[in-house]
């Protein structure tokens, strides 16, 4: 019986063991094939765009001037609010005209005796009545009357404030019946045709620019290399919408406080949506036409592994073959996610992205497909 049981046990695994047998040989009785390991790829991409810089921005009013009077007086007249949109040229507020136009009237008296005085001095000076030096006396206090009569002319004219240009009172700094100083800040006017975006650029990205690209002591900053840069801003309530920026400005003296240097862009108010002076902004810049030296390739932080060596490598994969080999590369600047590639890539090679840890010289892989990220619905974070 113990025998029986033995030889019946042999027979049911001999199914087990022959599908085991199968398991380790081809059909042509070879050994079976390592199955590929899944990687994810990329093909290694030029340097433009790879110099994308992104900074905190400010909005200020390209133009923008803070409206004093250029005499004192009481206010007696305020003809704007803050917000209010004015034209060029249009009063916007008034002093009290009393004195200026009593001080006026005496100019005017004192103008025309002086005028009758020198009118007879030039007849008389012709038939020898006067000697040529009281001519001469006549003549400069007509010509002295003369200019003080100008000047009261432009105080009273002073007496009303009108507006540099067309904007928007920003800000209002008296109230009504105040006595105000001359040259004191009255309104807070910014114009609302074109806005101002500022960034600081620290020193560092400022020593990575070639020397003489940046500025150019016989351009003006429009026609210089610094123009060529590509920017645009965001902001946080329409990400999507990326406004681009026009270079206006570019400070060469380092703020003493921060040691950063002062950039300012220029773009129209956008029309979706308000942007005031004040507000920040996210500010997109490519640095690339103005970085020297050979081309770069930013690449993902985990695709450049190191070898036995400690020496940076990537993996590049052989369509061809299936298989991957190791290429040394040298690196350089450690960005976010991204690392800069100086040397040992030409592009267009297509190396492994995700997945280079476990790779070894020669491994078969099989790339991913890309497959497209679903866009997030309106209110997903």
């Amino acid at each position: 019986m113990l025998t029986r049981l033995r030889v019946m046990t042999a027979l049911s695994c001999l199914p087990l063991a022959l599908a085991l047998a199968a398991c380790g040989e081809r059909g042509d009785g070879a050994p079976a094939e390592t199955a590929a390991r899944p990687v994810r790829t990329i093909i290694v991409g030029g340097s433009a765009g790879s110099e994308l810089r992104r900074f905190p921005g400010r909005v200020e009013a390209t133009q923008r001037a803070e409206l004093s009077f250029r005499v004192a007086g009481q206010l007696r007249e305020v003809r704007v609010r803050e917000g209010d949109r004015v034209e060029a040229g249009s009063v916007i507020a008034r002093l009290d005209p009393t004195d200026y136009e009593t001080a006026l009237a005496d100019r005017q008296a004192t103008f025309d005796n002086a005028e009758r005085n020198y009118r007879r001095a030039s007849e008389l000076v012709e038939s020898g009545s006067i000697s040529r030096l009281d001519y001469d006396r006549m003549e400069a206090q007509f010509r002295s009357a003369e200019a003080a009569l100008e000047q009261a002319r432009n105080n009273l004219a002073y007496t009303e404030l009108r507006a540099p240009f067309t904007g928007r009172i920003a800000q209002r700094l008296v109230e009504n019946f105040e006595e105000v100083q001359a040259r004191q800040p009255v309104f807070y006017l910014q114009g609302d045709q074109q806005l101002d975006v500022i960034i600081d650029l620290p020193e560092t990205i400022i020593r990575e620019v070639r020397r003489g690209d940046a500025v150019d002591i016989d351009e003006d900053v429009a026609s210089s290399d610094a123009a060529r840069v590509q920017a645009w801003a965001t902001f946080s309530d329409y990400p999507e919408l990326k406004l681009p920026l026009t270079l206006r400005e570019v400070a060469t003296r380092a703020d003493a406080a921060t040691q950063t240097y002062r950039v300012t862009f220029s773009m129209p108010p956008p029309k979706a949506f308000t942007v005031l002076p004040g507000m920040t902004a996210d500010v997109a810049v490519d640095f690339s036409p103005l970085l020297s030296g050979d081309q770069v390739f930013w690449l993902p932080a985990q695709a450049v592994q190191a070898d036995a060596s400690l020496a940076p490598q990537v993996w590049v994969y052989d369509s061809a073959s299936g298989t991957v080999s190791a290429r040394p590369v040298e690196t350089g600047r450690l960005a976010d996610d991204r690392i800069q590639v100086t040397s040992g890539l030409a592009g267009g090679e297509e190396i492994v992205a995700v997945g280079a840890p476990y790779l070894s010289e020669g491994m078969r892989v099989r790339p991913l497909p890309q497959l497209e990220q679903a866009e997030p619905r309106p209110g997903d974070r």
